[in-house]
């Protein structure tokens, strides 16, 4: 009877687990693509023409996603609206689109040692970027 007790509740505790794990994928997954959504809305708005030009990461190997990431995240506070009616939404998208953070690893890359590109292919890189991290990469975390 307690041996019985005892495998019920570990069975319930493992089930309650696996749901919570899977849960949290489908919500980061979700982030991903809303994030990937604004970095495509902010293409439309940002100013291109006269622009700094910004060090883009291109295809960073896994080991190296921490600092692709704070490379995109610097630059992002560095683009400008292509108008100021769009200053509200852009502002807006830059915030959300800044509040992806990502498990630190080593690496022997730093953000000067990227190409510099225009912000419309900076953009472009890090939508590129964000798609393949919704779909492969699994430590990715907002906060």
């Amino acid at each position: 009877m307690n041996r019985t007790i005892i495998f019920c509740m570990f069975f319930f505790c493992s089930t309650m687990v696996l749901t919570a794990d899977a849960d949290c994928r489908r919500s980061r997954t979700v982030t991903y693509r809303q994030i990937h959504q604004k970095i495509k809305q902010l293409e439309t708005m940002v100013k291109d023409k006269d622009a700094e030009l910004l060090h883009t990461p291109e295809n960073p190997v896994e080991a190296c996603l921490y600092t692709a990431v704070t490379c995109f995240k610097k630059g992002i506070q560095k683009l400008q609206p292509a108008s100021s009616q769009d200053n509200a939404k852009f502002t807006k998208a830059i915030r959300i689109v800044s509040k992806l953070t990502f498990l630190e690893e080593q690496c022997e890359h730093t953000c000067e040692s990227f190409e510099k590109k225009t912000p419309k292919e900076f953009l472009k890189s890090f939508a590129n970027l964000m798609q393949m991290v919704s779909r492969v990469h699994s430590s990715w975390v907002l906060f």
